[in-house]
């Protein structure tokens, strides 16, 4: 199936005390470039979500967007710091002596010194936070799988219909393209006969003159190659899978050989089926650029 490379997923996780959120988003690019945004105490699973969206994402530019929320109690501990609070009476005590001031240093004013009590933020289990940061990670990855593979199909059936369209003009150009060197020759043969009158006109002379002009407009090679790229862009959709890169190399061959239809064209009608050829084929890359 063929998935487009814009898409969204969510997806929420709690457990217990605990939650973990997970969005994702993205729009085209040529390669797959992630930017993630989550808490600091998740930054050592970078290479793991990394990893593990690429089991999901080939193309797109992604952005990541991880919340985690943990409201029980136990999250912080309170820490004394014997040592430093043993400094700070050393040197209170000295000031005192030095002074010749009271020490009337209490309990609670000696707690409100710097760093005697801190809090500190518990040491959670990496395993379990991995757990449950990796479920939502491909829940949210899931859902947004999806929405790729619903907006390619859309993105499929438009294409389809634009090839269709093509092979229209190519018909049109191939059946053409005889009927113009049919009436050069006689607009030839009426133009000799105009200007030499009765003198006989040397047949040899002529289908000399239509098979260079013949050689010139022809388009048989360029129509071959057109229809086949047009059938093997068909082909890949029909395939699907990541082959957004593939089918744009296709569409610069069409576009290739459709300009080579123009710049031979020596009739209005043929140049502006060639014309309509051209647009098309910008229209399908345009497209194109949207597929993974």
């Amino acid at each position: 199936m063929v998935k487009s490379m814009t898409g969204f997923g969510r997806c929420e996780i709690s457990e217990g005390t605990r939650k973990m959120t997970v969005e994702m988003k993205s729009v085209n690019h040529r390669y797959l470039d992630v930017n993630m945004k989550m808490p600091k105490k998740l930054n050592f699973f970078d290479a793991s979500i990394r990893n593990l969206l690429k089991t999901y994402i080939q193309r797109g530019k992604v952005d990541l967007f991880i919340t985690f929320e943990d409201t029980a109690e136990t999250n912080f501990a309170l820490k004394y710091n014997q040592e430093l609070a043993g400094e700070y009476l050393k040197y209170l005590q000295q000031m005192a002596d030095q002074f010749g001031l009271e020490n009337d240093i209490r309990v609670s004013t000696l707690s409100r010194y710097p760093e005697v009590f801190s809090m500190e933020e518990v040491q959670v289990d990496e395993e379990e936070l991995w757990n449950l940061l990796e479920r939502a990670l491909r829940g949210a990855c899931e859902q947004f799988v999806e929405t790729r593979i619903k907006e390619g199909e859309n993105l499929k059936k438009d294409l389809l219909g634009k090839l269709d369209d093509m092979l229209v003009n190519v018909d049109y150009i191939a059946v053409r393209s005889p009927e113009i060197i049919g009436e050069y020759r006689r607009k030839l043969e009426d133009k000799v006969k105009e200007l030499l009158e009765d003198v006989h006109i040397e047949e040899s002379r002529l289908a000399t003159e239509v098979t260079i002009f013949a050689d010139k407009i022809c388009v048989d090679e360029e129509i071959v190659r057109l229809r086949s790229h047009i059938e093997h862009t068909k082909a890949t959709l029909e395939e699907g899978g990541a082959v957004g890169r593939k089918l744009d190399f296709i569409a610069q061959e069409m576009n290739r050989e459709a300009n080579t239809i123009l710049s031979k064209a020596n009739d209005l009608e043929v140049s502006n089926r060639a014309i309509d050829l051209k647009t098309e084929i910008e229209k399908v890359r345009e497209q194109i650029q949207n597929i993974e």
